[in-house]
């Protein structure tokens, strides 16, 4: 049996095996979802390849892409079973002009992550994964989701700290206007699987992310990274 954070004796309790069987099956719509459209997707064969390895390699390079789909989403059901936090997603985070000109005149991070501006004004809106507002600390933290499995150039990675600073400094504001009282706020990405394309304090290891949150998140993801695994290795062996 594999260990992990869910397991405090030999012997697995019954109501942790209850709670993640529950979360799993909140997932597994998600993955069955992404895997039947892997399987319908139109590819092209390779004069080298072959019909067998072209289809192989269209069905991988489909699933990395839609795996940080999973990813995001397996995070925010786990923290859901988090007791003390309120979690969700914001599709239309507004980033300001003064949050934009912030980011043009200050060189450093520093200063801009000491930052706090008024939410509400809109330069352009972003997507951000996920809202965790500790109800016990008064913390309200954002969060976007990366595999961090492979680099990003220094144009991309620009951008991505742009728009994390931008966040970071309207958030506080933000969670005001939700209706919260934030005592302390920051933004940050996390790279599951380790490889950083930013540096901490914005960036969160994959393999922190227990610690982070002082609650365990890991092993349930990776349940859910199993289903989709061994239904992915099936559907690509099917033809075989």
């Amino acid at each position: 049996m594999r260990k992990g954070m869910f397991m405090v004796s030999p012997h697995p309790d019954p109501s942790v095996a209850l709670e993640t069987d529950a979360y799993l099956d909140r997932l597994r719509p998600l993955v069955d979802d992404t895997i039947e459209k892997l399987g319908n997707a139109s590819f092209r064969d390779d004069p080298v390849a072959g019909r067998k390895y072209s289809r192989a390699t269209s069905i991988i390079s489909s699933a990395y892409k839609r795996h940080g789909a999973i990813l995001d989403r397996a995070l925010l059901e786990r923290l859901k079973d988090c007791a003390r936090f309120r979690v969700w997603t914001e599709d239309e985070f507004k980033l300001s002009h003064e949050s934009l000109q912030q980011t043009r005149i200050v060189e450093r991070i520093e200063p801009l992550l000491r930052t706090d501006l008024a939410y509400g004004d809109r330069e352009r809106s972003i997507r951000v994964d996920i809202l965790v507002y500790d109800e016990e600390s008064g913390r309200l933290s954002s969060y976007n989701v990366k595999r961090g499995n492979g680099s990003y150039d220094l144009g991309k990675r620009r951008l991505i700290q742009e728009d994390l600073l931008r966040t970071h400094m309207l958030l506080k504001d933000y969670g005001r206007k939700a209706g919260f009282a934030p005592t302390s706020s920051h933004a940050h990405i996390v790279f599951y699987y380790d490889l950083l394309s930013l540096q901490p304090p914005l960036a969160i290891l994959g393999s922190k992310l227990d610690e982070h949150f002082a609650f365990p998140v890991r092993d349930a993801i990776e349940r859910v990274n199993d289903y989709f695994v061994g239904r992915l290795h099936r559907l690509i062996e099917q033809d075989e």
